[in-house]
């Protein structure tokens, strides 16, 4: 009896599996309702991701007392992340998008829980447990991205991943802002101000996680893996293609990911010292939170716009323009008045808008290079080192800065992305 019930639970799963496989007008509206679902969690998830950038750095200054370990909190949630997007990725590959990313977000929103807690009790320890598993939330906004390109064509990739990026943007802009606002409200509950930002993520994180878990059906991973499994047993994709191309997947891979792993490593080095470089000079929170929100800003915003360069002019071309992009932010960053609140933006847009360009001709170039059967599975993998670089980068970034300058830790970081100059070339000369 319980076998029968099983068998007619599978085959109920099969019928709805095969309308999508024999439909492609189905599969494109599931693909269209996909990316709402994903722009709609993604707001919230811009705004969970703001709080910890904004200031995580200006919380462990305030409970460390020194700025040597500023760069720590960065390091901590970015480290967190490596691990989250390892397992979002395998559950992802297991269960589908649904269950995987609904899981990291939730885990991001306890981990902010734990962030407030600590700072109310100023443990340490706690801090620190916390912001690992806050950084559960940083992954999953990231790996959010993948999930629009599970049913996208090769042309549409690059468009659903900046679709996905820039719905981001008006939580990620929001939240900075929101500081002062939060801090208040903080304040007003007995908790430190620091920490208000923070509660401002538990909320959106756990929302985002909602979203996903009850709007996210059919998954659309399930379904695309259930098309390419069709298609290998119908002969449509044949075995010798598949082996031919081994070798320049195994390319892809690694060339998208290098692009997506330097210019996190980048981005984050500079943007984590910049609040502390700030407020030696005198600005305030405000001013702050409104640099980084142009910053933000800059990082998801011109999606829709970079999307549509990587699926006309290449994936090469838009990661070449990443690197120059993060050496003019670096130099300006190095050389411009520290004073000047307009300088400051101007390096910190650009900064945003170089790992912009790097994220998502780097994740297209990705996603060409990988098939559902694995797809996942390498994703979250890449993610890891990421997450790693950014948490090198962020962990780094302290101790540059100590021990010589902000301006030296700009420099290096704009001249050292140029090294993706010549993976595009090597990358491009791989494809004749």
């Amino acid at each position: 009896m319980f076998r029968k019930e099983n068998v007619k639970v599978l085959d109920a799963q099969s019928d709805w599996l095969q309308s999508y496989i024999r439909s492609p007008e189905k599969q494109q509206q599931l693909y269209k309702r996909t990316l709402m679902v994903v722009v709609l969690s993604q707001i919230f998830g811009g705004a969970g991701l703001a709080a910890g950038v904004t200031v995580g750095a200006l919380l462990a200054q305030d409970m460390l007392g020194s700025d040597r370990v500023t760069g720590i909190p960065t390091a901590l949630f970015t480290l967190g992340s490596a691990g989250a997007a390892l397992l979002v990725g395998r559950l992802s590959q297991r269960f589908g998008r649904r269950l995987g990313l609904a899981a990291g977000f939730l885990a991001g929103g306890i981990g902010a829980v734990g962030v407030v807690i600590s700072a109310l009790t100023n443990s340490i320890l706690l801090l620190f447990i916390s912001l690992l598993i806050y950084g559960a939330g940083t992954a999953t906004n990231l790996q959010a991205r993948y999930a629009g390109t599970d049913l996208a064509h090769s042309r549409q990739r690059a468009k659903a991943i900046s679709m996905a990026m820039v719905s981001t943007t008006f939580g990620a802009v929001a939240g900075p802002n929101l500081v002062d606002v939060m801090g208040e409200f903080a304040i007003s509950i007995g908790i430190p101000a620091l920490a208000g930002p923070f509660i401002l993520a538990a909320a959106a994180y756990i929302l985002a996680g909602f979203v996903l878990f009850i709007s996210l059906r059919p998954d659309p991973f399930i379904v695309a893996k259930a098309i390419s499994e069709a298609q290998r047993t119908t002969g449509n994709l044949r075995v010798e293609e598949h082996s031919d191309l081994s070798s320049i997947n195994r390319r892809g891979i690694f060339a998208g990911a290098a692009v997506m792993v330097l210019t996190q490593f980048v981005m984050m080095a500079i943007m984590t010292m910049t609040p502390i470089h700030m407020g030696h000079h005198g600005h305030g929170l405000k001013e702050v939170g409104l640099v980084i929100g142009f910053h933000i800003g800059a990082m998801f915003l011109p999606s829709l716009v970079t999307g549509y360069l990587v699926d006309k002019m290449g994936r090469a071309v838009m990661a070449a323009a990443s690197a120059v992009t993060l050496l003019v932010s670096g130099g300006l960053a190095a050389m411009g008045p520290a004073d000047s609140i307009a300088v400051l933006i101007t390096a910190l847009a650009l900064l945003g808008l170089g790992w912009n360009f790097g994220l998502i001709s780097g994740t297209a170039i990705l996603v060409d290079a990988t098939s559902p059967s694995t797809r996942a599975k390498t994703q979250g993998s890449v993610d890891v080192w990421i997450a790693l670089s950014g948490a090198l980068g962020g962990g780094l970034s302290g101790m540059i800065v100590a021990g010589s300058s902000y301006s030296t830790l700009s420099l290096v970081g704009g001249v050292l992305s140029l090294v993706l100059i010549p993976v595009v070339i090597w990358s491009r000369r791989s494809e004749k």
